[in-house]
């Protein structure tokens, strides 16, 4: 078995070690049989996606670099909510890893009730979305009752430059960003419009 073990401290003020997550989960591995390959440290919240560490991790199991990801806790993971924290559950069993957790014995991806967990936190995460949706909506009647315009502001898109960004092989999310108009904008456009130039 080869295992890749996550930890993830909040704060690098040395208020908190990654040591007393990594060394039982060292032990761990051992008792399980398995062969640590692989170790990553986050030192950030666990409300941000952009960590560095679990980034890697997501990309080496994609890889099959290991087959076993042990954490200490789910809050380890993420504390983003239950539907990131299912997405990234996901992700890791798609690519074929078992995720353990030290502290909730009964998660096991590749065990009996592994079904059962993620048809459970989908519902969750999905009543989470419809809580969120609501809050946006109640704010936007608010907004909009206090006589604030909504939307963003328009800007017009150049669909020629669009054209000619594309065909110098440019990506749409480049291109979005060069002209300053969302992808979705320039995707239409660009599927709508025949190229007039010669590729």
């Amino acid at each position: 078995m080869k295992i890749g073990i996550y930890a993830r401290i909040s704060t690098q003020d040395g208020r908190q070690d990654a040591e007393n997550q990594l060394t039982p989960l060292r032990q761990w591995a051992e008792r399980l049989g398995g062969v640590v390959v692989l170790e990553y440290v986050d030192q950030a919240s666990g409300t941000k996606a952009d960590r560095q560490a679990l980034t890697q991790l997501l990309a080496d199991a994609h890889l099959r670099k290991f087959d076993t990801v042990l954490i200490w806790a789910l809050d380890r993971l993420s504390r983003e909510g239950i539907a990131r924290m299912t997405s990234y559950l996901e992700r890791l069993k798609l690519s074929g890893v078992r995720v353990l957790s030290h502290q909730e014995g009964w998660l096991d991806t590749a065990g009996p009730v592994s079904e059962l967990l993620q048809a459970v936190f989908a519902w969750i995460a999905k009543q989470e979305r419809q809580r969120i949706s609501e809050r946006v909506q109640a704010g936007l009647v608010r907004a909009k009752l206090k006589g604030k315009r909504l939307g963003r502001p328009g800007v017009k898109l150049n669909i020629e430059a669009a054209f000619d960004l594309k065909e110098k092989g440019h990506s749409i999310r480049y291109i979005s960003q060069f002209l300053g108009v969302p992808k979705s904008s320039v995707a239409r456009a660009l599927s709508q419009k025949p190229c007039s130039k010669a590729a």
